[in-house]
């Protein structure tokens, strides 16, 4: 439910068009929040302006994550760019190779942490304004029940309404704020919700990464196509 959710909402910047009052359904729609807060515009630049502020940071964790994938590239026998059940044996039988793994993962997981924070704590500011945002949509739309997609067995795409809500965020709270206030601990729906977001955004990634091979193959194959022949003079 949620790839088909997706396949409409994100690049990840959705044209957020509303669907006429008279599309839900008896007054029930269904609405995934993540998907909501994840089209959001505030956190689209929020996000951006995360990734830059922690540049430096991001850049030592590729250097990390590609030396941790190094040494487990040498116990992938087969090559075929991940380990069975094998291979995993004998890299957990190498205890050398065994400890570099877990002391680059302990880096991975300090430098990823201040970049983890400030990401979950934007989602943590727009949750604070979804409740008011779904109110807004469900007046607006007349409706009485909301339903979650993933306990929904079959819908039409004029139930959802996930991009209303998307729009109202952005009316509620077009910016929100990435700097993370001293002593802060996020609520156990805020990381949640963010491991949701960040499910939604990989997914739209890859998506965009195969839509874009696509385009690129088939680029080729219409440059090879035979021009056709210059039309021949008629007489003098």
């Amino acid at each position: 439910m949620k790839a088909r959710l997706l396949a409409a909402t994100l690049a990840v910047a959705p044209i957020l068009a509303a669907a006429p009052a008279s599309a839900q359904v008896n007054g029930i729609a269904v609405t995934d929040p993540a998907i909501a807060i994840a089209s959001a515009q505030a956190l689209q630049t929020a996000y951006a302006q995360i990734g830059t502020t922690f540049q430096a940071q991001r850049t030592q964790l590729e250097q990390v994550q590609e030396q941790r994938a190094g040494l487990l590239r040498q116990f992938d026998t087969n090559n075929d760019g991940q380990l069975n059940e094998e291979e995993q044996r004998a890299a957990q039988a190498n205890t050398a190779v065994l400890q570099q793994i877990q002391g680059l993962d302990q880096q991975i997981n300090t430098i990823q942490q201040p970049i983890t924070q400030a990401r979950v704590y934007v989602i943590e500011q727009l949750l604070m304004q979804y409740s008011a945002a779904l109110q807004q949509v469900t007046t607006q739309n007349n409706i009485q029940l909301v339903l979650n997609p993933n306990n929904v067995v079959w819908t039409t795409d004029t139930v959802d309404i996930t991009q209303k809500i998307a729009a109202a965020l952005n009316q509620l709270a077009p910016t929100v704020s990435t700097s993370v206030p001293q002593g802060w601990q996020p609520n156990r729906q805020s990381v949640a919700l963010y491991q949701e977001v960040q499910d939604i955004l990989l997914s739209a990634a890859v998506q965009q990464a195969q839509q874009a091979q696509q385009q690129g193959q088939a680029a080729p194959a219409q440059q090879g196509q035979a021009a056709p022949a210059p039309a021949q003079p008629v007489g003098r």
